[in-house]
């Protein structure tokens, strides 16, 4: 992931907090909020995945990602802690307000999530992220082929050149 989808994974995530938050401040129960629980547990999962992709980068992307390697994983990891502090925050509203049961079965939600967007999206993700660098790597073998055949025709050229017997034209002038 890229650190424009972290920061928009961040952001969706905020706000939904935000909106979680303002729920229980007005006495709103689980149901009411499952929306906002529910893309607040997306954004969650995607900025997890982004953090597991910028430890395991693809080998495209650790010859050509350079420094921006190091930016995703910053920027992973400072996502994640922020939402540890907002799923600290979560799991306290929960427990004072529906008993510890429910940050239990909050988790096993937010896991049932993260199970079904493995199988569709993260998985969607790596297959296009696996075809762009087969696509890659071929362009970079055609263009590597195409500069040592350029190469090779030059080398061919001149070494027939040099084999070549060389004759003058002499001209004789005429002067009359």
């Amino acid at each position: 992931m890229d650190p424009i989808t972290i920061s928009l994974a961040v952001g969706v995530a905020s706000k939904a907090f935000e909106a979680i938050k303002s729920g229980f401040a007005l006495g709103r129960d689980l149901e009411q909020m499952s929306g906002d629980l529910g893309r607040w547990m997306g954004a969650s999962s995607d900025i997890d995945q982004a953090e597991k992709q910028a430890k395991n980068p693809s080998v495209f992307g650790k010859v050509f990602g350079g420094d921006s390697i190091e930016a995703v994983a910053l920027q992973a990891y400072a996502a994640k802690k922020k939402l540890e502090e907002q799923r600290y925050e979560l799991k306290i509203f929960l427990n004072l307000t529906h008993g510890p049961q429910a940050y239990d079965e909050l988790l096993a939600m937010e896991g049932k999530i993260r199970k079904q967007r493995q199988e569709t999206i993260y998985k969607q993700q790596k297959l296009r992220q696996q075809m762009l660098e087969i696509v890659g790597w071929v362009v970079l073998t055609v263009i590597s082929g195409l500069f040592i055949a350029v190469i090779v025709n030059v080398w061919v050229k001149r070494a027939d050149a040099d084999l070549q017997p060389r004759t003058f034209i002499v001209r004789e002038s005429i002067n009359d």
